[in-house]
């Protein structure tokens, strides 16, 4: 079950990427639901700097896990990332760049919008 599908504008939400296919649901879009514990739901621009902070973190989205059929992320790659990783990236400097057009509403809840509008690449 998805959550009605709206970005923090409040308009439609647009799909944040196909190549690699990203979302909790892997429907190109950072839709959430209750089984979404993560709350991936932020739409970000990969760099080398996030990519290295994550791995640092214990989330490695750099190395591809083929059993899971993850391709391993690349600077310039679109990602739906959890919100509360991305609050914790621009806490420490390393915040990606934020798609607000295909990040979801649910995000308002751990990331407040002016935090997303400082990232904003739209």
């Amino acid at each position: 079950m998805k959550l009605p599908s709206l970005n923090v504008l409040g308009q439609a939400l647009e799909p944040c990427s196909t190549d690699p296919v990203t979302g909790f649901f892997r429907d190109g879009c950072c839709n959430t639901g209750p089984m979404d514990r993560g709350l991936h739901t932020v739409c970000a621009l990969m760099t080398a700097e996030f990519l290295a902070l994550s791995k640092y973190l214990g989330n490695d989205l750099s190395t591809p896990r083929p059993e899971y059929g993850f391709p391993g992320l690349k600077p310039g790659d679109q990602w739906c990332l959890c919100a509360s990783r991305f609050l914790q990236a621009h806490a420490e400097g390393a915040a990606p760049r934020v798609r607000l057009a295909a990040t979801h509403q649910a995000t308002l809840a751990v990331v407040p919008l002016e935090i997303l509008q400082q990232h904003a690449s739209d």
